[in-house]
């Protein structure tokens, strides 16, 4: 069941949102994609450790959370990524100088977002969950597929539909052995 105020235009509204977002980032449009962030953004990577069943809390939901495993967001664990508009501002500008060795020639990238779901409506801003595949390639090196949820927290915007004002990228890995985190999920 749908949560109170999603009507099917919403959900088609925001899924065409995240189908043109992704068409910005693998355009490697990333000022455009900058655009779409709000002035109070929070994009956060929290890292994921592997912690063993609690076995105490056999029998609950919890002894399986995927939040027992996230590091950094409420816990005491470093974040892969924790910025604000400024940070992601650098790394967009970065992205178009001549010295950005890392990325040059670029890398190839297309995202696949699915499964989403508007959890609540408040106001202007829609909680959202949605899941996405991230093919990532450059020449002369290996191919990777990255993979992991996105928790969103969207403001309506009258210029972009809508802004992301915060977003929580849970990467679905045990070991990191992609070749950068930095990319924009």
């Amino acid at each position: 069941m749908p949560a109170e105020g999603v009507t099917p235009e919403l959900q088609l509204r925001v899924e065409q949102w995240y189908y043109r977002e992704a068409r910005l980032l693998d355009g490697r449009e990333y000022q455009k994609w900058l655009a779409l962030c709000a002035p109070d953004i929070r994009y956060v990577v929290p890292g994921r450790g592997n912690p063993l069943v609690d076995n105490a809390e056999q029998g609950q939901e919890s002894m399986l959370s995927v939040e027992r495993e996230l590091e950094g967001i409420e816990s005491d664990g470093l974040p892969i990524r924790d910025e604000t508009l400024p940070y992601l501002m650098l790394r967009v500008e970065r992205s178009y100088k001549p010295n950005a060795w890392s990325e040059n020639p670029p890398a190839r990238t297309r995202r696949l977002v699915g499964n989403v779901e508007i959890l609540g409506r408040e106001g202007d801003r829609l909680s959202i969950v949605s899941a996405f595949h991230l093919y990532y390639t450059r020449p002369g090196s290996a191919d990777f597929l990255y993979a992991g949820q996105r928790r969103d927290v969207l403001v309506a915007d009258a210029e972009s539909d809508y802004r992301i004002a915060r977003r929580e990228v849970v990467l679905d890995l045990a070991e990191i052995r992609y070749p950068t985190l930095g990319l924009f999920f």
